[in-house]
């Protein structure tokens, strides 16, 4: 069986509270996906999954918690607990910039990278206590905000008791990602004391990779994706999305495109032979020592056709909201 990871990077805005937005209306924009026509955050995504009988991770951010307190992330935690869905911790720096007190030494930095190997050791050390004060399970994986990790982020983790980390994107690495981590490699590695499980992918054209999320794959993309990982027993299949990726930019809006690909992923997973979705504690901590997942090659056609729904999708959105 090829496992799949469906993880949910969820967390409060740092945007929006920089623009003055109350925490509740940015708890309702960036966690609840709320809109004029409905909800379409982390509880529409677990109703999807659990129509499908599918597990999710929640990678959630409570490093807001230093500024707008624990409750609201509180209400965050408990319902992805409640659905019996996983949560890992998630890390986004901005917000030590609005804090009063903070557990590092270093206040500024757009990612945990940014910061020294100590100082990021006691910022996920609190991570892990803020979410395991909230009745988490202590996390044993996490993934930097904005893929903003170094190598020193993982030494941090292996100090803490993290035994995987999901920080690395070949998209991103060489910018935001400065782990040292093979951009060719597409399977869990062994790497600085803990199990790197690198976002998967595919080549879209050739030698180029775009990564499975569910806002950057079309449908056929991410349907072909998932039947390449079944076909070669793929030992993570890790796709990423956020808890307000199911909006238009604006978050104005549901974002019908990307509602239709979260759902169509969702039915592929639970119609393909051979995949099952797991979280990182059901994963084997053997699984690093495998031998490497070669990625799906890529399809002229397939390509062609994400670019053009894309553009439709675009120009749709836009005339919308030239009608508001």
């Amino acid at each position: 069986m090829a496992v799949v990871l469906i993880t949910v990077d969820t967390e409060l805005s740092a945007g929006m509270h920089r623009r003055g937005v109350a925490p509740r209306a940015n708890f309702d924009s960036s966690i609840v996906g709320r809109c004029a026509t409905g909800d379409f955050g982390i509880g529409w995504q677990m109703a999807t999954l659990d129509r499908h009988g599918l597990k999710g991770v929640f990678f959630v951010d409570p490093l807001p918690a230093l500024v707008v307190g624990e409750d609201l992330i509180g209400e965050i935690v408990r319902p992805i607990l409640d659905a019996g869905h996983e949560v890992q911790l998630h890390a986004h720096t901005e917000w030590l910039e609005w804090a009063d007190r903070i557990p590092s030494t270093q206040r500024i930095g757009q990612s945990i990278g940014d910061f020294s190997l100590d100082d990021q050791a006691r910022l996920l050390a609190y991570g892990c206590d803020v979410l395991e004060r909230l009745g988490a399970p202590r996390p044993i994986a996490f993934r930097a905000g904005n893929f903003g990790a170094n190598d020193d982020t993982l030494r941090a983790a292996a100090r803490i008791g993290l035994v995987w980390d999901s920080s690395v994107n070949a998209a991103f690495l060489g910018s935001a990602c400065r782990v040292a981590f093979p951009a060719e490699r597409n399977a869990p590695t062994a790497l600085l004391g803990v199990r790197e499980v690198p976002v998967s992918g595919l080549f879209d054209t050739p030698g180029h990779f775009r990564p499975a999320q569910v806002n950057a794959l079309s449908s056929w993309e991410m349907r072909a994706a998932l039947a390449h990982a079944a076909a070669i027993d793929h030992p993570a299949f890790t796709i990423v999305t956020h808890s307000f990726e199911m909006l238009s930019r604006d978050r104005s809006q549901p974002n019908g495109a990307v509602i239709k690909r979260f759902e169509a992923m969702a039915d592929a997973i639970a119609s393909t032979p051979g995949l099952e979705t797991k979280g990182f504690v059901d994963l084997d901590v053997a699984v690093p020592t495998g031998p490497d997942a070669p990625r799906l090659s890529a399809n002229r056609v397939r390509t062609l056709a994400r670019i053009a729904e894309q553009a439709i999708a675009t120009l749709r959105y836009e005339n919308a909201l030239r009608r508001a």
